[in-house]
């Protein structure tokens, strides 16, 4: 369990650098490089437009890649997902700029951006049931949590890098070429990550389904047909995940530097030590879904979001990055209270056969919802010099409808799921 669990993470880790190095750009650079005839405004807009596209092709990703995983393994999508992926982001870092090629620039972004995304919808089905179909039942939680370490490595990763390069670098430099330098890096990730995948083995619930003949002939009609409302109830409860982070770690970013003055280095540095706690939390708080369950943790995490997300922009407003700091740690903390455990809790909603596509169905469409739009409508909001209490209101609202989709949702740890649906026993069989 430790070897998988470790190849796991260090997969998610460099899918996850791949995703978030292009996030980072389009909050620093690729405006003004892509769309310079934009206002400043508008600029950062059509770059995060072209991050948002990221996240509309990772439910295509999970369809194309669950019907390989419930077809054929978990195994060979975790090679395809990250050669795809690492070959997409290098491909980014030669793209010539606007002033090179004109709209062919900001086209090749949109369809390497595209590839990228495609890529990352089949990764996470892949790693987490990888870890989870081979972990114990009582420790599924904590075991399947380590692929959801793998997001933060690589967002430290891909921020480490730039934050060094935006240290050592003028802005002339950084501008001209140094924010290339973190997506060529990919490549080599790419690299390590498959030979570090090379020796692992298919799990063994997929083993029985294959030797009984029993894989779903095309899965994806499956879980439509017989799994719909699941996959939409997860969908918007993971919504608000998405929606934290990535209004944490994208639009803070860019409202932080534009709109308040602070500086690149020191928002880089607010949002990467709250991310590092987070990460570090992850799999302590998975712990406690394996003692009390799933939809419990999950129903906390929201709450705690629904109630932090204005204190969250108060303290961003201050403009003092300590302050700025535990605005950030507080809502990455509810973050970690949800998503420390759904790589267990998707997984058993679903019958194994269409497992690796409904589950990855339903977390890439919660992506849509909370990742793709959270950059554009906050940023949109966002505008004029007062505080950008409409980003607070409609995070708010976010985490409200999954709060709603998981009250919906039924539990799945393995004692209570079996106590729930274990028949009363008569007065005589009770005597």
């Amino acid at each position: 369990m430790t070897r998988l669990a470790a190849a796991s993470l260090a997969g998610t880790a460099i899918e996850f650098y791949d995703f978030f190095v292009y996030g980072t750009a389009a909050a620093l650079v690729l405006g003004p490089l892509f769309f310079p005839t934009f206002s400043p405004l508008a600029g950062t807009l059509a770059a995060f437009g072209t991050f948002g596209v990221g996240f509309l092709s990772r439910p295509l990703g999970s369809v194309v890649f669950g019907h390989i995983g419930d077809r054929y393994g978990r195994r060979p999508v975790l090679f395809a997902s990250l050669l795809l992926t690492g070959a997409a982001t290098v491909a980014v870092g030669c793209v010539p700029t606007y002033d090179s090629i004109g709209v062919a620039a900001p086209i090749l972004l949109l369809v390497l951006r595209f590839l990228q995304g495609l890529g990352l919808g089949g990764e996470w089905g892949g790693a987490v049931l990888l870890t989870a179909e081979h972990a114990p039942a009582e420790r599924r939680a904590l075991w399947a949590s380590f692929p959801q370490v793998g997001p933060s490595v690589g967002f430290l990763l891909a921020n480490g890098v730039m934050l060094a390069l935006s240290a050592a670098l003028t802005d002339a430099q950084f501008h001209s070429w140094g924010w290339r330098v973190p997506f060529w890096a990919a490549g080599v990730l790419a690299l390590a990550g498959l030979l570090l995948r090379s020796s692992l083995t298919e799990t063994p619930q997929f083993k029985q389904l294959s030797e009984a003949g029993e894989q779903a002939r095309v899965p994806f009609f499956e879980v439509v047909r017989g799994h719909w409302r699941l996959v939409l109830l997860t969908a918007g409860a993971l919504s608000v995940g998405y929606a934290v982070f990535y209004a944490v770690t994208t639009w803070a970013l860019a409202h932080g530097t534009e709109q308040l003055d602070v500086s690149r280095t020191a928002m880089l540095t607010c949002i990467m030590a709250a991310v590092a706690v987070k990460g570090a939390a992850t799999p302590f708080v998975a712990m406690l879904g394996d003692r009390y369950g799933r939809r419990p943790m999950c129903l906390t995490g929201c709450a705690a979001a629904a109630l932090w997300m204005f204190p969250m922009v108060a303290l961003l407003q201050t403009a003092r990055p300590l302050l700025i700091f535990l605005g950030f740690l507080g809502a990455l903390l509810a973050f970690v209270t949800m998503f420390s455990v759904v790589a267990a809790y998707l997984p058993e909603l679903y019958e194994p056969k269409v497992r690796c596509t409904g589950a990855a169905v339903g977390y890439n469409l919660g992506g849509v919802v909370g990742g793709a739009l959270t950059p554009i409508v906050a940023t949109a909001v966002a505008r004029g010099d007062g505080p950008p209490w409409g980003v607070a209101a409609y995070l708010t609202a976010i985490a409200l409808l999954s709060l709603g989709c998981f009250a919906l949702l039924p539990e799945t740890l393995p004692a209570q799921a079996r106590k729930a649906s274990a028949p009363e026993p008569t007065e005589a069989a009770a005597a």
